[in-house]
């Protein structure tokens, strides 16, 4: 017997007898549903990233791909954008590294942080959310939820294998106190307002 079958065994032949449920946690909710987005997006541009808001002539998509018009090396993994490389096609992450504009939908985001949630599902290939230059992220407005509390109540964390909230782009501060974006990752993260098709299966590149 190994020391942590040993430990594990002891556990079990000490744990005092009968059903021994969780408490219940309070709903520590803090903002009216009003506020979330006004929010999520002040906590986002805390955190250095950006909202892309519509110039009043065309809604936030059209803008986008009016952006991405001067765009080299986009890779979509959502149905409503079509990049110019394909997903499917990537058999190594490294293979993702010369991406200039990567744009994925976000599983849901967190007001209480200015976070997006990222899984396998919305990637397909992980490394898409590290190795592009600039990260564009799709939400749906009724996709935001107000605290962290309630982020990990969300059920994909009991069906994703993979995931990771992202919080404006990579920077660090580490050398000198000097802040430094981009330094181990995408160096600019936009969220974009995209209603989600409810009807519609798992965006795929």
């Amino acid at each position: 017997m190994t020391a942590r079958e040993e430990i594990l065994d002891r556990i079990r032949q000490n744990r005092p007898s009968g059903q021994h449920d969780l408490p219940v946690v309070p709903d520590f909710t803090r903002c009216p549903v009003q506020s979330v987005l006004a929010r999520f997006v002040e906590n986002l541009k805390l955190m250095g990233g950006e909202v892309l808001e519509p110039d009043g002539s065309t809604d936030a998509l059209e803008h986008l791909i009016e952006r991405l018009a001067e765009s080299s090396r986009v890779c979509s993994a959502v149905r409503e954008i079509q990049g110019d490389i394909d997903l499917a096609g990537v058999n190594l992450p490294q293979d993702l590294a010369n991406v200039d504009v990567a744009i994925v939908r976000a599983a849901f985001a967190v007001a209480e942080t200015g976070s997006v949630l990222l899984t396998e599902n919305e990637l397909n290939v992980n490394s898409l959310a590290y190795l592009a230059q600039h990260l564009v992220v799709l939400v749906d407005p009724a996709d935001v939820v107000d605290s962290t509390q309630h982020a990990y109540g969300q059920p994909h964390f009991h069906t994703a294998r993979y995931a990771s909230f992202h919080s404006g782009p990579s920077a660090t501060a580490d050398i000198e106190g000097v802040m430094i974006r981009g330094a181990q990752g995408v160096r600019s993260l936009t969220v974009v307002w995209v209603p989600r098709d409810r009807g519609a299966p798992a965006a795929a590149a």
